[in-house]
């Protein structure tokens, strides 16, 4: 079980419905360092991993941009 973090804000896709809410969760650390922790939102219990802003912006810049998007061979 990881660290129990209070202070984080969970956010969650409007897509989750579409997956049967099996989704991530994602929010900032109220300790004002910027970063993110990510969690699964069928087992909030269960590990938590934290990334630096610049990891997430990297992230979310990958997302947008179609890097992680999946193409039928």
């Amino acid at each position: 079980m990881s660290e129990p973090m209070p202070d984080v804000t969970w956010h969650i896709s409007t897509r989750c419905a579409d997956t049967g809410g099996s989704c991530v969760e994602a929010g900032p650390l109220a300790d004002g360092t910027g970063r993110v922790a990510v969690r699964h939102s069928r087992t909030p219990d269960a590990a938590t991993i934290v990334y630096t802003r610049a990891e997430w912006d990297a992230f979310v810049g990958g997302v947008k941009d179609g890097e992680f998007d999946f193409h039928d061979s």
